[in-house]
């Protein structure tokens, strides 16, 4: 992830799993919603985090495939479908 122009905002984060990582984009937006205003309850919807997503200067996911064991890059368009599923599935319960 990259949050701005400046490629010394890039940071790296590892997860073990893909619905570990969407949990944690959801947390980089929550803690965001937090930073601008501590005292407000933290409520948005998939078009905030889709906006969220889309003001990053760049984001991808590098995802282990073990049939092939490598890695295999994945784009922003893919984060946000995964993330909509996720959190369909998670509304689900």
């Amino acid at each position: 992830m990259q949050p701005s122009q400046n490629r010394a905002s890039r940071t790296f984060m590892d997860y073990n799993s893909i619905n570990h990582a969407l949990d944690g984009i959801c947390g980089l937006y929550e803690r965001k919603i937090r930073d601008i205003n501590p005292m407000a309850p933290i409520t948005y919807d998939i078009s905030d985090l889709y906006n969220f997503i889309d003001g990053l200067a760049d984001i991808s996911a590098l995802v282990y495939d073990h049939s092939i064991q490598a890695f295999l890059p994945y784009d922003r368009q893919w984060i946000k479908q995964k993330l909509l599923q996720h959190l369909k599935k998670l509304a689900q319960r």
